[in-house]
């Protein structure tokens, strides 16, 4: 089979089209022909090995998986005696990177856990654009940010991945939503239900008088205590993504910030996979109140052009890998 194959750390030149072995499952593993991928914070941090934090898991002088790609669908092809809630010709979506990530290939063996069904009303394209970053930010607006109907909610960083995501979760929660992006994405940002839009070339919001029960930062930094000062006095910071110093900043500061009052802050850290929140996500867009949005589409082969194109931080949603040329 054909996939992408990295050897060591680097720039997206890292990354070959190679022919490798074809994977075989094991007793709690399905083996998938994968129709498409998408790239993740997570696929970028891995091939990089920055920041350095992310080689713990993916290999400290080389990496220990040589294919990347975490978020993708395909369908099962084959089953492990042990595999109980998949089968063959299950169409299916999920984040394989605690399993071995590999999605950038014309076949892939993943544990039966990181996945769930594919929701039924979108192609396998839009499916692969769901997993990390939708689940991303659901775990940020429902657990960390604990997020309840009414709530003044402003996501930073509104027009990424995870971001494009936040809005549409944020309003089937029935909040009032305020997305932060640039001149040319605010429409995208109102399309998707976004109650108010600010542009940050032009308005700082943290210098303004509104307040949020909840703060989603994605991206864009701000020091901790500028978002501190525009919440309300039960609201909540949650940072997910952004420079290295706003990520050491929600880390290190935010816990001793919210030791004292009632505003807490505090860091995301690495959304864990779990096809349960899959399963959340998959009923969210069935019932049409969540939609993938996908900015460009690529080739297998042309997986090196999409690492750049995501890594200079312009999409306005995700990168899609397709499999349409390789199969």
């Amino acid at each position: 089979m054909k996939a992408i194959v990295f050897e060591k750390y680097g720039s997206p030149e890292v990354l070959k089209l190679k022919d490798v072995e074809k994977p075989t499952p094991g007793d709690n593993e399905v083996l998938i022909k994968v129709h498409a991928a998408s790239i993740a914070f997570s696929d970028v941090a891995i091939v990089k090995g920055e920041p350095f934090i992310a080689r713990l898991w993916s290999g400290l002088l080389k990496p220990k998986n040589s294919i990347p790609g975490s978020d993708m669908s395909g369908k099962i092809e084959r089953v492990g005696k042990n595999v109980k809630l998949l089968q063959p010709g299950d169409e299916v979506y999920g984040d394989l990177s605690e399993c071995g990530f590999g999605a950038y290939a014309e076949f892939v063996c993943a544990d039966e856990k990181a996945l769930a069904l594919k929701p039924s009303n979108i192609s396998f394209v839009e499916a692969a654009a769901v997993p990390m970053s939708a689940v991303t930010a659901l775990q940020g607006l429902r657990f960390k940010g604990q997020i309840r109907p009414g709530q003044k909610v402003l996501i930073n960083g509104a027009s990424g991945g995870v971001g494009t995501f936040a809005i549409q979760i944020a309003k089937s929660y029935g909040a009032v939503v305020t997305a932060v992006c640039s001149t040319g994405k605010m429409d995208p940002a109102r399309l998707l239900g976004a109650d108010f839009v600010i542009d940050y070339t032009k308005e700082d919001f943290t210098q303004k008088e509104d307040l949020y029960d909840l703060i989603i930062a994605v991206n864009g930094y701000h020091p901790i205590l500028d978002y501190k000062r525009v919440l309300s006095s039960q609201g909540i910071y949650v940072q997910i993504g952004g420079t290295g110093a706003q990520i050491a900043e929600a880390m290190l500061l935010g816990p001793l910030i919210s030791i004292k009052g009632s505003k807490k802050l505090c860091s995301m850290g690495v959304a864990k996979p779990d096809n349960r929140d899959l399963i959340i996500i998959k009923e969210l867009i069935e019932a049409g109140k969540v939609v993938p949005v996908i900015d460009k589409r690529y080739s297998l082969s042309e997986v090196p052009e999409a690492f750049q194109y995501f890594d200079e931080g312009h999409s306005n949603g995700k990168a899609v890998i397709t499999m349409e040329q390789t199969n």
